[in-house]
């Protein structure tokens, strides 16, 4: 006599993690063309996002660079921590501050 196959209950529970906001905050120990080059470098913006997001900053005191999971959130975060000293400007001693925030 065959063996009915037991009733599988197929539950569809989709959750999309929490997105974080990277922030560069600003100063004045960093030029316009430091802020555009590590935009570009670390996060792939072009020189024309990159330079409106340079000017954001200087008039704002921040932008947001980057939305994404809290993991690539912080590791953003640290590259942009230990990007340098703007060799341009002689009073640069190191890199730009940012912090990270959830997104509403």
């Amino acid at each position: 006599m065959p063996v009915a196959a037991p009733e599988i209950e197929v539950l569809e529970d989709t959750r999309i993690a929490p997105r974080w906001h990277v922030v560069l905050l600003n100063d004045d120990d960093h030029t316009y063309d430091y802020v555009i080059e590590m935009l570009m470098r670390l996060f792939g913006h072009s020189v024309e996002r990159a330079y409106q997001m340079a000017c954001e900053v200087d008039q704002r005191d921040r932008v947001i660079v980057e939305t994404t999971s809290r993991e690539r959130a912080e590791l953003k975060q640290e590259q942009i921590h230990a990007y340098g000293r703007d060799e341009r400007l002689a009073r640069s001693k190191g890199s730009m501050s940012a912090d990270i925030e959830p997104a509403e």
